[in-house]
């Protein structure tokens, strides 16, 4: 049995009794004009913004749902056949696929096809919160409600979980990606620099912040772009409190997210999230303060999960073992 955490920035892949054996960006280089495949994954990644005429590096995820069906199905052909070899080839495996919640049935459709057309013998689906809080060592069959805010490439989703299904739910389609894209607009602006999809990752992921800190000294970096006036290469250097004001509005997104489900959160739950406390998921984890931030947003103690960008594949493979105790969808039920 397989278990897939199809995000929109990196692809994991778990093999029962194996443990997770592939991690691979998102992504897909091809011909242009065609679906020939030049590279897949993290050869791919390094040829974003980098490929000649001829060559389109695409991420064929957005938004943690596929934007290019057949890309995607490509994609995640090459994958499957780089960790199954010899005889597993022949063997069709059941696949267990994480999907965000709030993810429309026409949406879910298309994932369960594209297990469909890579060999599954069985497709099944199950929402990100729920595979991240068993990630994280979530009993979520218990009788009690959890909170995991799970902050993703493509989106954050927010949970309320109880008897192993979802009680009040919200996903928003701002998570990591669209911090990438809050730093690209906020250098432009103010310093009238030009940076890539991948710079601005790295910026994310050495000085930034949600909220300032006080007790500790600002961080700053060094990053290279292009000059928007003279388009001249340019160097310049940013700090910690830059990249606070430039997530400010995606972070403001997030925060109008939590407060949402919480109010629809029945006051039993709700007890239980203040003694449990929020447990947060995903890549996004890492981003420094996180922690603080929602914890002053809710007045609600916020942890992080110990290994936050795996917590969903290791959950959607505990899964495997799951399926009569959590809520799952098949491809039977999406016909």
């Amino acid at each position: 049995m397989i278990a897939i955490d199809l995000g929109t920035t990196n692809i994991r892949i778990f093999i029962k009794g194996k443990g997770i054996i592939l991690r691979e960006p998102a992504v897909i280089a091809v011909l242009k004009n065609t679906t020939e495949i030049k590279a897949v994954g993290q050869e791919a990644y390094l040829m974003l913004g980098r490929t000649p005429g001829n060559i389109t590096a695409i991420r064929p995820m957005a938004d943690g749902v596929i934007a290019d069906y057949s890309l995607a199905q490509k994609m995640l052909k090459a994958f499957i056949n780089k960790i199954l070899t010899g005889p597993q080839k022949i063997l069709k495996p059941n696949i267990m696929i994480c999907i965000p919640s709030y993810t429309t049935d026409v949406e879910k459709r298309a994932v369960l096809q594209a297990a469909d057309e890579i060999g599954a013998r069985k497709a099944l689906l199950i929402e990100e919160p729920i595979a991240a809080a068993i990630g994280a060592g979530v009993n979520i069959t218990d009788p009690v409600g959890s909170m995991i805010i799970d902050i993703g490439g493509g989106t954050t989703d927010i949970a309320v979980i109880s008897l192993g299904g979802i009680v009040v739910s919200e996903s928003i389609r701002v998570a990591g990606n669209t911090f990438d894209q809050d730093i690209i607009r906020y250098l432009r602006r103010k310093e009238n620099i030009l940076i890539g999809d991948r710079t601005a990752e790295e910026i994310k992921k050495t000085i930034g912040s949600a909220i300032a800190s006080s007790d500790k000294p600002i961080k700053t970096m060094s990053i290279k772009g292009r000059s928007l006036i003279n388009g001249l290469p340019i160097s310049i250097d940013i700090n910690s409190e830059d990249i606070v004001a430039a997530l400010k509005n995606s972070l403001d997104k997030i925060s109008y997210g939590v407060l949402k489900v919480l109010e629809r959160t029945s006051p039993e739950l709700i007890a239980d999230i203040i003694e449990r406390g929020i447990l947060v998921t995903g890549g996004g984890a890492k981003l420094n303060n996180i922690d603080k931030f929602l914890a002053n947003l809710t007045h609600i103690p916020v942890s992080i999960a110990d290994n936050p960008d795996d917590s969903v594949i290791i959950g959607t493979g505990k899964a495997l073992d799951m399926i009569q105790n959590i809520q799952v969808a098949s491809k039977k039920t999406y016909r």
